[in-house]
């Protein structure tokens, strides 16, 4: 296929130089005729090139639907040897100047034709024009020479061109194999480069870390597959803009500094953070090209470490709240006691009583905040059994909604829920607080009115849920903080109550996590695995544990978690 490509743009090629050739003899032959005197037949020579053009003309008509080129090829040179005979016949023979004609058309079929086709046409060439001059000489034809030889010098003239014809040919033919030689070793060559170049490409796309390149002016020029997937970008969102756009933070450069924590947002409005190697891109011999960015994702584990620390603390705080709650309610008792054997006093004036209200509506607030460090630092008992997320949720805010309705405010509760059923191992009373624990920061956060949108879908083997309001938001430094006690933004409270939250989700082997911005509202989202991932898990750890003990020693205990254990005997009790 290549080949023929090849020789189809050689004849166009041909056509066009073709036609360019003889538009400057026309033109040279029509001053040379006007200026001097000659004997050429101006009408006859005209016509021969109006033919030549015609034909020219009609091979370019030719090559758009006749496929066989080597073919045209050779009708071409073939044409072109007996219109440059008539040419030369009718300039004057052997006093003309045209005879380089013959040499071009044997080059052209050097080129376009095989090798030894070359020898043959300059053999036809010294034919034809051998076969001009003994008709001119002799007289068969009309001539138009100037000039009358004797006949050895016209043998003479006969084959020194065929002596130069020949020598064309063979230099033609050498000069196109060694050309040919040098396409094919290119191409081979190209091949190859490709082939490095496309392993490159696949190399760069197949690491796991994410990869950006930029110019010396700091605009992108390549991303591979884990920074878009990454970034959570298009590729034409990137390429060509600045790398520093993407990221929140100062990236590192490639001298003092060549490494650095960034964060920057996603599309769906999430933070992460990722580590940025850079580089210095080298060519060589060319110096610095640009640099390359290695982006690693630190997302999850700084929520690992987040998490690890806010157990560390919670733990403390439990510790703490056990020790000092006993502590602070008998003499809290005692003073409650006091001020209500003062109140009792007739003699007491309207404004002590007023003062001893306010020291007894702070006692029991003092003892409400008690009662939660006890509910928190105890250990809670859960009672796992199948449970419907969605109706838990609806249970939940039929309850908000009957709130909203009664306290008349303007906020509007709204539930996309895209199953009908969705089936968790869990404690529901637990599920139910986390869920009003959303609710009511929701509707805390939106004390002018505004929508609580909450949702619930399946993500892998997941359940996901959602509670989205339109509030004041919060800072990145409280919603890396928001599930951590007492970092309440509520005036009046203690900061337990998603502190709790939290608990129960580690309970219950869940995640949830906080997203918000400030003036764009908050969402918490819950993750609670699903009923049936859970006992296609305990199923295959029911497995291992029987291929275990196939090869475990007499007397080796067998332990499996209880979770699982209850999985698996809901399970058979289904089955």
């Amino acid at each position: 296929m290549q080949s023929t490509f090849d020789e189809r743009n050689w004849l166009a090629w041909l056509v066009k130089v073709r036609i360019l050739i003889l538009t400057f003899l026309l033109v040279i032959q029509l001053a040379v005729a006007e200026l001097t005197p000659t004997r050429l037949p101006l009408r006859l020579f005209l016509s021969t090139m109006l033919l030549w053009y015609t034909v020219s003309l009609f091979y370019v008509a030719l090559l758009s639907f006749w496929r066989e080129h080597r073919l045209q090829a050779s009708l071409q040179v073939l044409t072109d040897l007996i219109m440059v005979s008539l040419v030369v016949h009718e300039t004057g023979g052997w006093d003309s100047s045209l005879n380089f004609l013959y040499p071009l058309a044997i080059i052209v079929a050097g080129i376009l034709l095989p090798r030894v086709w070359a020898q043959l046409v300059a053999a036809l060439a010294f034919i034809l024009y051998g076969t001009v001059l003994e008709l001119n000489y002799y007289g068969v034809v009309h001539s138009y020479c100037t000039t009358h030889p004797e006949l050895k010098a016209l043998q003479g003239i006969i084959f020194v061109n065929l002596f130069a014809f020949l020598a064309v040919a063979y230099l033609a033919g050498l000069l196109v194999a060694k050309l040919r030689e040098a396409r094919v070793e290119l191409k081979d060559t190209s091949g190859a480069l490709e082939d490095l170049q496309i392993l490159h490409e696949h190399i760069i796309q197949s690491i796991s870390s994410g990869l950006i390149t930029t110019g010396l002016d700091g605009r992108i020029t390549l991303v591979n597959n884990a920074a878009l997937k990454l970034l959570e970008r298009a590729p034409d969102e990137l390429l060509g803009k600045p790398v520093t756009g993407i990221f929140l933070d100062a990236l590192p450069n490639a001298e003092s500094q060549t490494h650095a924590e960034v964060r920057f947002d996603t599309v769906g409005s999430f933070r992460r953070t990722v580590r940025v190697r850079v580089a210095a891109l080298n060519g060589p011999e060319r110096g610095a090209l640009g640099y390359v960015y290695a982006l690693d994702d630190l997302t999850e584990i700084r929520r690992l470490e987040r998490e690890v620390r806010m157990q560390d603390r919670l733990a403390a705080v439990g510790r703490l709240a056990a020790a000092i709650a006993h502590e602070i309610r008998n003499p809290l008792t005692s003073i409650a006691g006091s001020v209500s054997m003062l109140s009792g006093i007739p003699e007491m004036s309207e404004e002590h009583r007023h003062l001893l209200e306010i020291v007894t509506r702070e006692s029991q607030r003092l003892n409400g905040i008690i009662t939660d460090f006890l509910a928190y630092s105890r250990g809670k008992q859960y009672h796992f059994e199948k449970a419907d997320l969605v109706r838990l949720l609806e249970d939940t805010l039929t309850l908000m909604r009957h709130r909203m309705t009664a306290e008349n405010t303007a906020i509007t509760i709204e539930s996309r829920f895209s199953v009908p059923e969705a089936w968790v191992l869990a404690d529901g009373d637990k599920i139910k607080q986390v869920f009003w624990n959303f609710a009511e920061n929701a509707v805390r956060a939106m004390r002018d009115g505004g929508t609580l949108n909450v949702g619930i879908e399946r993500l892998g083997d997941d359940w996901q849920v959602s509670f989205a309001d339109t509030g004041t938001g919060m800072t990145p430094q409280q919603t890396e903080k928001i599930f951590e006690p007492f970092q309440s933004n509520f005036e009046g409270g203690t900061g337990l109550g998603l502190a709790v939250v939290y608990q129960i989700v580690q309970a219950h082997e869940g995640k949830v996590w906080a997203r918000s911005k400030p003036g764009k509202g908050t969402t918490f989202v819950l993750r609670l695995r699903r009923l049936d991932a859970e006992r296609l898990e305990a199923e295959r750890q029911a497995s291992r544990a029987t291929s275990a003990e196939n090869f475990a020693a007499p007397g080796l205990p067998a332990a499996a978690p209880a979770q699982l254990a209850a999985v698996a005997g809901e399970g058979r009790l289904r089955g």
